[in-house]
């Protein structure tokens, strides 16, 4: 875990980051501005376009928090300036998927619709191309936020393990069963 922390985040350039009193950190960038609250036990700063983050001894639970805290500030930095981006494709027979702005509305192959209204934070796009399996295309610039929608989404109709029917990641390779063998005699 310390060793994650130990790496100091370089700064692109056209992104600030600031540092509050109470340990509050801000990183703005092209594509938008994010905030995180950082532990008081965390030191965070900036010299040269170079982030780094300190922890005050070798406790386990700073040790922790060192890691998680670099983690986290290093992903925001990554989605100021370029972004993430999730694919998930819905594998069965007649499901669907469409978007009215952010309200996303799903076939599943149940009796109803699912109707999923989406954070602003976050742009969907669908697209269904004949022969090819519905896509859901999530972007934003919040990895946590963006994970979470897309584990959400996910859940509502999650792959099978014998036809591998549901909504899956793409290029995410799914664990396959051989369903029922012959009687024996």
């Amino acid at each position: 875990m310390s060793r994650i922390g130990k790496a100091p985040i370089n700064i692109p350039a056209g992104v600030t980051i600031t540092v509050s009193k109470d340990n509050v950190v801000s990183v703005k960038g092209p594509k938008g501005e994010l905030t995180q609250a950082v532990d008081s036990d965390i030191t965070v700063s900036q010299e040269d376009g170079v982030l780094t983050v300190q922890r005050p001894s070798e406790q386990k639970r700073h040790k922790a928090l060192h890691g998680l805290y670099r983690s986290l500030l290093n992903n925001m930095v990554v989605g100021v300036t370029e972004g993430y981006k999730i694919q998930q494709e819905l594998v069965g027979v007649g499901y669907r998927a469409t978007n009215q702005g952010n309200t996303l509305d799903l076939v599943l192959g149940y009796s109803h619709h699912y109707v999923f209204q989406l954070p602003e934070e976050i742009k969907v796009t669908t697209t269904s191309e004949k022969g090819q399996t519905p896509k859901i295309i999530l972007e934003s610039i919040d990895k946590q936020l963006i994970g979470q929608v897309a584990a959400k989404i996910r859940s509502l109709r999650a792959p099978e393990p014998y036809k591998g029917k549901g909504i899956k990641f793409v290029g995410e390779v799914l664990r396959r069963k051989a369903g029922k063998s012959a009687s024996k005699k």
